[in-house]
């Protein structure tokens, strides 16, 4: 049994779905302050967030990431009972084993340890944690960002410990993610009865051409670190349910994922001039999720990529893949923002897990970063 297993039993045991953190940032905390650690929690409307801080002078590296998890799902699917870390065969298992208590755990191992070393450290340490990161993230860490910003407390580098491996640990850093903006359509058309079609307005039929064009459009090439941007609709419903009668609305929802070739403002203006093209009315609500980043090599990416050489003997894969983490909240700031966390193939999954032996190698690659940047 390691310190930073125990730390991730005790943190899986408590059942914070998002966004109840059930207790986890006090055990944080009560770990932190005896280390010197100013702590500070920050709930805004229902979240608990926790800023915890090692020293006051810069530059500054911060290790991000959530208690919060996701729903367990059917728990008489599962093979033990979620919140109750259960370990085969090396493997520890459990809701938030993966995504991602044990990075926290991890992190919190990799500072005590090197505190304790006596070595010492240039800048400060902080921990940015939220439990709204599975959930909307409008009261997480972008309000947490908003300020520190406020406070001008810059971070430099930053640390966030999603899951971000593919086969084995250390061999993906995602170094940037894709922006994300969704539309909510509304084609309004004039409901009628079906056998009289000239006296109504079909606003599927009125959409079709539309529809064709904004699938078709070529939005941009990517770059070496980016696929090309992509839109999908996620979903389009009109109709009452009845089959003789002509719908009046048609809702549409869609998503693009982005790559840093485009801003979000082009996608809107690019989306609205295709659909100011056709002869119909319509509403659009936009939803920004979070702007495209990328952090290019430099020192934290150089220092991560080594350390991963040095504790796993691999040569690290940089990808920008994957879904939208909170480091699109703490990119803009102009912090270096790299994501290495455990395999992610068994995240949100019944029986989520993480191996035991990965736990040992992350805390000596985040601490092992934490060597080369601070001290």
């Amino acid at each position: 049994m390691s310190d930073t297993l125990d730390l991730a039993k005790a943190l899986i045991s408590r059942p914070s779905v998002t966004p109840d953190d059930q207790g986890c940032q006090s055990l944080i905390a009560d770990y932190l302050a005896p280390l010197g650690f100013n702590i500070e929690p920050m709930k805004f409307g229902d979240v608990n967030n926790l800023w915890a801080r090692f020293g006051s002078e810069g530059p500054l590296f911060v290790f991000a990431g959530h208690t919060d998890v996701v729903p367990t799902g059917p728990v008489a699917r599962w093979s033990h009972p979620p919140f109750e870390p259960t370990i085969i065969d090396d493997t520890l298992y459990g809701r938030g084993a993966a995504d991602m208590k044990s990075s926290i755990a991890a992190m919190m191992v990799a500072c005590r340890d090197l505190i304790k070393s006596g070595t010492p450290i240039k800048g400060s340490i902080g921990f940015l944690i939220t439990s709204d990161e599975e959930g909307p993230a409008h009261d997480g860490t972008v309000r947490v960002i908003e300020t520190l910003e406020t406070r001008n407390e810059k971070i430099k580098w930053c640390l966030v410990g999603e899951p971000s491996c593919t086969n084995k640990i250390g061999d993906v850093i995602k170094n940037g993610r894709r922006g994300s903006i969704s539309g909510t359509l509304t084609i309004h058309g004039l409901q009628g009865h079906i056998a009289y079609p000239y006296l109504a307005s079909n606003p599927i039929h009125l959409f079709s051409p539309a529809l064709n064009e904004l699938v078709s459009e070529h939005w941009d090439n990517g770059n070496e670190f980016f696929p090309p941007t992509s839109f999908q609709i996620s979903n389009i419903n009109a109709g009452t349910g009845a089959t003789n009668v002509i719908p009046g609305d048609l809702v549409v929802q869609f998503n693009l994922r982005f790559s840093t070739e485009l801003k979000h403002t082009d996608i809107q203006s690019r989306i609205e001039n295709i659909l100011n093209k056709y002869d119909f009315k319509y509403t659009l609500n936009w939803e920004l999720s979070g702007q495209a980043f990328l952090t290019p090599s430099g020192e934290l990416v150089d220092a991560a990529r080594e350390a991963i050489k040095q504790i796993c003997d691999i040569d690290t894969e940089l990808s920008t893949a994957g879904g939208t983490s909170d480091g699109r909240f703490i990119a803009p700031t102009g912090a270096q923002v790299v994501e290495i966390g455990p395999l992610n193939e068994s995240i949100h999954k019944i029986d989520e897990n993480i191996n035991i032996k990965d736990l040992e190698k992350l805390t000596e690659i985040y601490k092992n970063i934490l060597i080369t940047l601070m001290t």
